[in-house]
């Protein structure tokens, strides 16, 4: 199975690799080959007198040093040694049998489980965040005391379904400590007929069986009920969530503050947490709220990165039994999603899209025994084309071939971590990905002249020197973009994955 793009560098991307001698690209392309197989091999050639088998490696003695094959489990043990998320990606698919999309059971059960609307078991990825939210909470009702907290971040960064999992770990906590559990009310400011109906339902919540008087409006209820200790007595400390708390903002920054307010009475029992995706809240209202004494606490929920993106995706699709995604069209779709937005329900809305762009192929190729049936890296391309309409991505879609080339060698080149390089060795990458698939490679001065044509496009940027080889070479634009340019073409997606 072909290891995940970005896993593992092809021998062939080496700066300073020999390619003098075909005899050593084989050899090394077969180690790869064999390893991806999780297969032992000597590291290095030797003859057959002096090679052991597998069978004669694990049968040696107990106080002898175990060669590759069980040096691999043991590493595998060992807790401290962890793999990247791609890499688990990858081992989990390995048992795993190619699905059946035209099985409508397994089309069912596969788009369920990447729906929006289906929430996991234990949500990964916020525990920190999730950690934060319960010790907030747990400190607010073991003192009695009011507070409020403002949690913020991008659409699809995980707010509304941490606070689903903060609600059980509370419930948990107040069950195995005997401690009291406060009322929960859950609030979206969208279904909110006008913004200041949500202090009717936080004071029908809070007097359920009391008459609500009409000579008085809600708010003034509220706020005689928290500032006189008789009334206040026997009220149970309540935790209101306010999700789409952006609504409140935009419509009536009174009742924003009226709400937030609530918190700051002498006898309130109000634990506040509003939830919304205007992340400059402290710059537009938290000088307000502090200037009335009432400023709650931040939390931010950064956008996913792509590792990220991938662990939710496996955490979702590890209940299945088969294998839906090529691991490399997984990691197309984490890279892109998380180089424009992190948002994890755009990540599942394309994985659904790539899923119906299969279906539409086996639907209408006659000759279906050709195809896989997984989702590959060109099904998810054509999601991700629809999803993200991009300029760049049109202009490197319609560069010359040499160009992409050069734009493939940069990626390859810069994913061992550099911010930028020279011409002389972004030239070496160049080679080495036309010799694989046997290119002509244009001379250096070419190469050269090509770089300044996208420099002139704003892809590339180019330093200063007198030697074309020792000019400095930048991406200007993501690497994402290129990738997703690009993987729809069999030759840049074979370059990609190695």
């Amino acid at each position: 199975m072909p290891s995940i793009a970005g896993v593992r560098s092809s021998p062939m991307s080496i700066v300073g690799a020999d390619v003098s001698s075909p005899q050593k690209r084989r050899l090394r392309s077969n180690s790869d080959l064999v390893d991806d197989t999780v297969i032992s091999t000597p590291s290095k050639p030797c003859s057959p007198l002096k090679t052991k088998s597998p069978r004669r490696c694990c049968d040696d003695s107990p106080n002898r040093r175990r060669t590759n094959v069980n040096e691999t489990v043991a590493i595998d043990n060992i807790p401290k040694m962890r793999k990247s998320p791609k890499k688990k990606l990858l081992d989990s698919f390995l048992d795993k049998p190619i699905w059946n999309p035209t099985d409508s059971e397994q089309l069912s059960a596969v788009k369920e489980a990447l729906h929006v609307s289906t929430a996991p078991s234990m949500p990964v990825c916020r525990e920190v965040e999730q950690k934060r939210i319960v010790e907030f909470c747990r400190q607010c009702v073991e003192q009695e005391k009011a507070g409020s907290l403002y949690v913020c971040g991008c659409p699809g960064t995980g707010k509304s379904l941490s606070m689903e999992n903060v609600n059980k770990s509370l419930a948990v906590w107040a069950k195995e400590t005997g401690g009291e559990l406060p009322e929960v009310l859950t609030i979206n400011c969208t279904s909110l007929s006008t913004t200041s109906e949500i202090f009717n339902k936080i004071l029908e919540n809070s007097q359920p069986h009391k008459k609500v008087n009409n000579r008085s409006t809600p708010l003034r209820q509220i706020q005689q009920l928290y500032s006189q200790k008789q009334q206040s007595t026997g009220t149970k400390m309540m935790l209101v969530i306010a999700d789409e708390l952006d609504y409140l903002i935009t419509k009536d920054r009174v009742v924003l503050h009226d709400l937030f307010m609530l918190t700051t009475l002498p006898f309130s029992k109000l634990i506040l947490i509003g939830i919304a995706n205007a992340i400059d809240l402290a710059d537009r209202f938290l000088p307000k709220l502090q200037s009335l004494n009432c400023k709650p606490m931040v939390l931010s929920f950064r956008a996913y990165s792509m590792d990220q993106i991938i662990m939710i995706l496996k955490q979702r699709l590890m209940a299945l039994s088969y294998t839906v995604f090529q691991p490399q069209a997984l990691e197309l779709c984490a890279r892109k999603v998380a180089a424009s937005s992190g948002d994890m329900r755009k990540a599942l809305g394309i994985c659904r899209a790539a899923i119906e762009r299969l279906e539409t192929e086996l639907r209408d190729d006659t000759c279906t025994s050709n195809l896989t049936s997984m989702v590959r890296v060109d099904h998810m391309a054509i999601a991700l084309s629809r999803a993200y309409k991009s300029p760049i991505v049109d202009t490197i879609q319609s560069l010359p071939q040499h160009q992409q080339i050069v734009l493939c060698s940069a990626v390859k080149l810069f994913r061992k971590g550099k911010k930028d390089t020279t011409i002389g060795e972004l030239n070496q990458f160049y080679i080495d990905v036309c010799k694989s698939s046997l290119i002509p490679p244009v001379g250096i001065m070419e190469l050269s002249c090509m770089c300044r044509v996208l420099g002139d496009q704003g892809i590339l940027k180019l330093g200063q020197s007198r030697d074309d080889k020792l000019k400095r070479v930048t991406l200007q634009i993501d690497e994402a973009d290129i990738i997703f340019a690009l993987q729809g073409i069999r030759f840049f997606a074979a370059v990609f994955s190695k």
